[in-house]
């Protein structure tokens, strides 16, 4: 079985039977490296067991993705609902706007356009479902094969018969998808821009889904 050893700290682990060195971290919680020896003979009374982390398994890793994966739609809402009413809020409190004699149009417009700012809509069915392929796609696959998140995205907005829901969802899917898209291949520096793209992919491929929806 053998153990692992840290010079830094003059500490040690003894393996127990079944376990492996690839189970555990590789570095010590005094941040020196571990090292693996077969037998270990302490000669220094300084020298101390402790405990290890080990390695979450891919079980592990898996279950923490689908759980964050699940909170996203709950942050995403509450941060759209507290922009909404931040807008909603600038908006009707512009001073210049009270010597507009279509002011009350003007905000019954953009008033109905900000409504439009929720997740009362949302068939999470299909965007769930959606934002697995396409991750799947975008982690996985290269070249021609990327042009089926377009599909996928058109088809999300051709489900709806109204192209402005068609756009909500195909940006919501879009969004997600490219967010964890960025997150499984480690791109991380380009997770906001790569995130931005994916919303406007999303928005666009939903009109023209929706679009579709009602012409044909």
């Amino acid at each position: 079985m053998g153990y692992l050893i840290c010079n830094k700290c003059k500490s040690y682990y003894k393996l127990r039977s079944g376990e492996s060195a690839k189970n555990f971290v590789d570095q010590c919680d005094c941040g020196g490296k571990l090292r693996y020896v077969k037998n270990l003979d302490i000669v220094d009374p300084q020298w101390r067991p402790v405990q290890l982390k080990k390695k979450p398994t891919k079980k592990e890793i898996l279950k923490n993705k689908i759980h964050s994966l699940s909170s996203i739609p709950l942050n995403l809402k509450n941060s759209l609902i507290q922009f909404k009413n931040n807008l909603q809020y600038r908006l009707q409190n512009r001073q210049n706007w009270n010597h507009n004699p279509n002011y009350a149009s003007q905000t019954g417009n953009i008033n109905s356009i900000i409504n439009e700012i929720n997740f009362n809509n949302i068939r999470w069915t299909v965007v769930i479902s959606a934002v697995l392929a396409i991750t799947a796609i975008y982690t996985f696959t290269q070249g021609i094969f990327t042009l089926l998140i377009l599909v996928i995205l058109l088809a999300v907005g051709y489900l709806f018969n109204d192209r402005i829901i068609g756009i909500k969802n195909g940006l919501i899917t879009g969004a997600i998808s490219f967010f964890f898209g960025s997150l499984f291949t480690s791109s991380f520096l380009l997770l906001i821009p790569l995130t931005i793209v994916g919303a406007i992919n999303g928005a666009v491929c939903g009109w023209i889904g929706g679009y579709l929806k009602t012409r044909l």
